[in-house]
């Protein structure tokens, strides 16, 4: 059984952006890269139905989900500060009980 393809986003954008210059048909397109023409045309289709979204004002998905990244990420920059500042500080404080009792 032959397993299925995935294809980026980058991958089929420029699949389609070639078909709408329009200077080879779909099936060349397609056997150019060993695509399904078929599969190539639903992906025009596609990307047509969603053209508008690029144009839309306010905060998309990839935006808020970028966002939400950088806030974690931010996160845990803090958190590994404050644990380098307790790791130190444990052992300057472990050192000094150390010596002492020796």
């Amino acid at each position: 059984m032959k397993k299925r393809n995935r294809y980026t986003a980058e991958f089929k954008a420029k699949v389609v952006l070639e078909v709408l210059r329009e200077e080879q048909t779909v099936n060349e397109i397609a056997a150019k890269y060993e695509l399904s023409p078929v599969m190539v045309s639903r992906w025009k289709a596609e990307f047509l139905e969603r053209s508008s979204m690029v144009f839309e004002k306010g905060s998309s998905e990839v935006d808020k989900i970028r966002k939400e990244y950088e806030a974690k990420q931010e996160n845990l920059e803090k958190l590994v500060g404050q644990l380098t500042v307790e790791v130190d500080w444990l052992k300057k404080n472990l050192d000094g009980t150390t010596n002492t009792i020796n």
